[in-house]
């Protein structure tokens, strides 16, 4: 392969073991083994991505790290049978930007396995506005509808509804037809939610609040990005029959609740993980994300688009709650 010079946000741990995030100059001899030399167009910025580059969460596993747990570009030199170059490709998970050198790159190789093809007539910029964020509330849709989750079924709970998750849930959901119902605890963000979708905003102190084991039922299905007390709450008033497909911890790992809605409901408790899902089952979501997410609602999910450079103030600013939609991360401005 060649040995041509990139720039990439390298995590460097100094000896007090504070994360230290810096742009540097790589070679093509830098990069970790792999069968596939993708040229990264675009990358964006995650919640977990503001947690490895600011050191306040426990991402990365090995040092030094490039962080960035999504990319999209072209390939450029491959080894493998699935992939040839020029084909526009793009990544998410694999725990690649915490134990695999991720998309804060103009350059990064990586295993064929990782990779998916771009859906046709898109590019690295839709993917990367969508992200993992997005793939995860499209496997969230897809939980829902296997789960027998309709339209007609009832209205659909979308927690942490301004979230990148949230969003691309609530903005999909509409699109399909759904009687969408958004929780937030931002009483500024109501015109944004119903411009996604959502015939209802709802929020207020009783979702911090410990439920009783079985309350009135109001929620034919749910995305839930929370976990613990809200989570609880859901499922104590999902319909009989319905379900919930959780994929978030935001307010907390624990789940305070009885087996009640369970066994005399019916209700089903669905996990999502968008980090070692199936290959295949990311193929599906990324060609549903490709019919079922709108332009407009994308280009209301958009946060802009920053340079390289950009990611640390970024992800303190994410982290601070001061960026709402989807960052897009243009790694060769």
């Amino acid at each position: 392969m060649s040995d041509s010079t990139f720039k990439a946000l390298v995590l460097r741990q100094g000896d007090d073991e504070r994360t230290v995030a810096g742009i540097e100059e790589l070679s093509d001899g830098d990069l970790p083994d792999g069968d596939v030399l993708v040229g990264v167009e675009h990358s964006t910025v995650n919640y977990k991505d503001a947690l490895a580059v600011t050191g306040k969460g426990k991402i990365v596993r090995r040092w030094p790290m490039v962080a960035g747990i999504d990319l999209a570009g072209t390939v450029l030199e491959s080894d493998s049978p699935e992939y040839r170059a020029g084909e526009a490709v793009l990544l998410t998970g694999w725990g690649v930007g915490e134990a695999h050198w991720g998309g804060y790159s103009q350059r990064q190789r990586l295993r064929a396995e990782w990779l998916v093809p771009m859906p046709p007539g898109k590019d690295s910029r839709w993917a990367m506005r969508i992200g993992t964020a997005g793939l995860t509330a499209m496997l969230c849709i897809l939980e829902l509808e296997q789960a027998g989750v309709r339209p007609d079924s009832g209205p659909v709970l979308v927690t942490g509804a301004t979230g990148g998750v949230g969003s691309v849930a609530v903005a999909v959901l509409a699109k399909l037809g759904y009687e969408v119902a958004a929780l937030t605890g931002k009483k500024e963000a109501r015109e944004y939610l119903t411009a996604l979708g959502a015939a209802e905003v709802v929020g207020g102190p009783e979702w911090s609040e410990a439920p009783r084991p079985l309350d009135k039922q109001r929620w034919a299905g749910a995305v839930d990005t929370l976990g613990s007390v809200p989570l609880a709450r859901i499922l104590s008033q999902v319909t009989a029959g319905g379900a919930v497909a959780a994929c978030g911890l935001a307010a907390g790992f624990d789940l305070p609740t009885t087996v009640m809605p369970f066994i005399l409901r019916g209700v089903r408790l669905i996990g999502v993980d968008s980090v070692m899902c199936r290959t295949d089952r990311r193929r599906e979501a990324w060609r549903r994300l490709a019919g079922d997410l709108r332009q407009e609602s994308l280009d209301r999910l958009s946060a802009g688009t920053i340079p390289l450079a950009a990611v640390p103030e970024t992800c303190e600013q994410l982290l601070g709650r001061r960026v709402c939609g989807r960052v897009l991360v243009d790694v060769n401005a």
